[in-house]
């Protein structure tokens, strides 16, 4: 199996159709072995949704923001294994007055909470893992991303902090090289999930994609982003690092949709 005996912490999980919680049954029916996090009043949402996988892993809470949260999880990941093959950055918020159409109204705190939330957490998730990392000869680290390379409807502050989580993901790939571990980003087409509804106008996103995508893109179905996360944490991408992979059914490939309305 592609991630038999691999030690994985996926964050983020919520609802059983995020990202993050179909990255984590991949994972598992692939022989990987989980820690999820949740955060705040989702972390009761995060349990239940645990429940639901193959194995119901353990969930521990993680506010990326608290140091004390990933100092807890760090320790017990260290009791438990000793060391971490992979994590999953699953982690983003902005504001709502950074989103919406609001761009230029937007106060710098809630640009700065949108960015240290969104793209430094995952320096900050890197650097917790870094220990536990190097004890098993390096690893692999992914995160979720969005295409940001043209201003979307609504985006606005979170489409700047996802730039910024590109640039991380190069960063981190560049410093932590030498300890033999991966950082890249999937950059996947809208999904229907919980995070995605609670952006004003994501409506438009979905009728672009079934416009311009030269393959069938389906918002309802992240198996194909969590199949690529497997991929990237497996040892069958020992080469790649620093790279944005896009899961998006070719669109972020092509300028418009076929003449004739097709794609």
């Amino acid at each position: 199996m592609l991630l038999e005996g691999k030690r994985l912490v996926i964050t983020g999980v919520l609802t059983d159709d995020s990202i993050a919680w179909h990255s984590a049954r991949v994972a598992q029916e692939q022989g990987a072995e989980l820690v999820l996090t949740g955060f705040g009043r989702g972390l009761r949402i995060t349990e239940r949704s645990a429940q639901r996988l193959p194995t119901p892993p353990d969930v521990f809470e993680l506010d990326i923001n608290d140091p004390a949260h990933l100092t807890a999880l760090t320790d017990e990941l260290q009791r438990r294994w000793g060391a971490v093959d992979g994590a999953l950055h699953s982690i983003g918020f902005a504001p709502q007055d950074a989103l919406g159409g609001n761009f230029l109204n937007t106060p710098s705190e809630s640009a700065a909470t949108a960015f240290v939330t969104s793209a430094f957490s995952y320096k900050t998730l890197a650097v917790g893992l870094l220990p536990l990392m190097r004890e098993a000869g390096g690893g692999s680290l992914v995160t979720l991303d969005f295409d940001n390379s043209q201003a979307w409807p609504a985006y606005d502050w979170m489409g700047v902090a996802k730039s910024a989580l590109q640039s991380v993901t190069r960063y981190l790939a560049k410093d932590l090289g030498k300890d033999n571990i991966r950082v890249n980003a999937v950059s996947a087409g809208p999904l229907l999930t919980m995070a995605a509804k609670s952006i004003p106008g994501f409506d438009k996103f979905e009728s672009v994609w079934g416009e311009r995508s030269p393959l069938p893109w389906n918002t309802q179905d992240p198996v194909p982003v969590a199949k690529m996360v497997a991929v990237l944490l497996s040892d069958w991408a020992p080469m790649t690092s620093g790279e944005v992979i896009h899961v998006d059914g070719g669109f972020h490939a092509v300028a418009v949709g076929d003449v004739d309305g097709s794609s």
